[in-house]
């Protein structure tokens, strides 16, 4: 990976010590069209045994992110700067030979689609067998069995059977809990779920979401749940991170943030979602325009050119000037904390009900 020059620092979160702190990141990628700035300074902290919660719309920069947190872009068309500290070692400058210790090992990664992320052309067993040797150690007999116990832990059914079977004949569902057996083949202490359930239907999906709480209890990972379903966020995580053009414009505990949101953009996405119980005839709130080009994205602010609200705001420029996200609970928004409450007790929290 190159690095740019740093130009400008995000302050860091506060609270215990994480096991994984990324500060300050930026990540672009040189195209023919230009250079996209897929992540614009990002800071975040993830805690052991905690989840945090990232979410945003398709293009905000969250997959990115953990991509990059992985060391999965590719070195000559991508640029990052800024930190990625994982249990006190360093990422950002990490050789590809200390990151492949690191991948399936100490971090591991659901993806979102497990049919393109499985091989078709081995076998589910061999697939969760081979990390497990490479990074353990272990005899294939051994790894067999792991592979095994790992199958019947995330409920595949006969699972010394389901051994020898292709991803192609695996359900949907029975996929992805193949995935989640194979991330967890060695006790990672950082999972990364990247929209896990986004293909599934929603009684799978429930299965989905218990069992990754189920584990996480059982083994004490760390895990960033990536995701635009703020419903599945407030049954998942502990933390939240509101992403937007590749920045962070809101941060807080799940309960903080979901019952008392303070920025335009964390508004109009809880706006937009149906509500549970909401009368059937309720039209939903959806955000005007669409997300911004990451080629050339807005000044300032870079929601203010969707935002209902930047006439109200006094002493500052929403698209001249960029709004900063303090320590700890905060929003990056140039509304006043009085402004933002006015705002979502009058207008907002109506329409949640």
């Amino acid at each position: 990976m190159t690095t740019m020059t740093k130009t400008e620092d995000t302050p860091a979160p506060t609270g215990p010590e994480a096991f994984l702190s990324v500060r300050d990141l930026r990540v672009r990628f040189s195209t023919e069209d230009g250079i996209v700035k897929a992540v614009d300074g990002l800071s975040f902290d993830v805690e052991r045994g905690k989840t945090l919660g990232i979410v945003g719309e398709s293009g905000s920069g969250k997959s990115v992110t953990n991509l990059t947190v992985l060391g999965l872009h590719n070195r000559k068309t991508t640029e990052i700067d800024g930190e990625i500290v994982l249990d006190g070692q360093e990422l950002t400058g990490a050789s590809e030979r200390e990151l492949e210790k690191l991948r399936g090992n100490k971090v591991a990664m659901i993806f979102q689609d497990p049919l393109t992320a499985l091989s078709p052309y081995y076998t589910v067993g061999r697939q969760l067998s081979e990390p497990f040797m490479k990074h353990r150690g272990a005899s294939k007999k051994e790894a067999k069995a792991r592979a095994i116990e790992m199958l019947d832990k995330v409920g595949i059914p006969q699972p010394a059977l389901r051994f020898n079977d292709y991803p192609h004949q695996f359900s949907g569902g029975m996929r992805q809990r193949a995935m989640i057996a194979m991330a967890l083949m060695c006790d990672p202490d950082l999972l990364i779920a990247d929209e896990p359930t986004t293909a599934l239907d929603v009684t799978v999906q429930a299965q989905i979401l218990d069992l990754l709480k189920d584990l996480q209890q059982e083994f004490g990972s760390a895990i960033i749940f990536i995701t635009h379903d703020l419903g599945v966020i407030a049954n998942m995580a502990d933390d939240l991170l509101v992403m937007y053009a590749g920045r962070a414009v809101e941060r807080g505990s799940v309960r903080e943030v979901l019952r008392a949101p303070q920025h335009p953009y964390t508004w109009g996405l809880l706006s937009s979602m149906p509500r549970l119980g909401g009368d059937t005839g309720e039209s939903l709130v959806p955000i005007p325009g669409s997300p911004p080009s990451l080629l050339n994205p807005p000044t300032g602010c870079p929601f203010h050119p969707r935002c209902a609200f930047t006439d109200q705001v006094t002493g500052a420029s929403c698209s001249g000037e960029r709004p900063s996200l303090g320590a700890g609970r905060a929003a990056a928004c140039h509304l006043t904390g009085e402004q933002k409450q006015t705002i979502f007790i009058d207008q907002i929290k109506p329409r949640l009900g």
